[in-house]
């Protein structure tokens, strides 16, 4: 198994262009789906550790819109890693660990891409 993982949903925009874009450069990468494949508190924790839960929690997208304010509010990191881990597609897309590093979200210059 390749040291790059890609972690999202594959009906995704952004995580089809990120693995797409990894397969044409050559870059060996396995994909994790959150709603199939699951997502595990220490996996989340780690993340939450490397990039915290400001910037992983993705509050524009429709899963965060859907949740009733008072479910969602007052936020804070407990109450955001809960939500993150019962409604895993609240998670910016793409994640992806390698070398030890976490990334999240994707463009043309990713570093993954080398």
């Amino acid at each position: 198994m390749s040291d790059l993982i890609l972690y999202g949903i594959a009906n995704c925009d952004t995580v089809r262009r990120a693995r797409r874009e990894l397969t044409a450069a050559g870059v060996a990468h396995h994909f994790h789906d959150f709603r199939k494949d699951g997502l595990s508190p220490a996996i989340l924790d780690r993340w939450i550790s490397a990039i915290g839960w400001e910037d992983l929690l993705n509050r524009r997208g429709t899963t965060w819109r859907r949740i009733p304010p008072e479910q969602r509010e007052p936020l804070d990191a407990h109450r955001a890693r809960r939500l993150m881990l019962e409604e895993p597609t609240l998670i910016r897309r793409p994640v992806i660990e390698s070398g030890g590093e976490v990334y999240v979200g994707w463009s043309e210059d990713h570093p993954a891409l080398g």
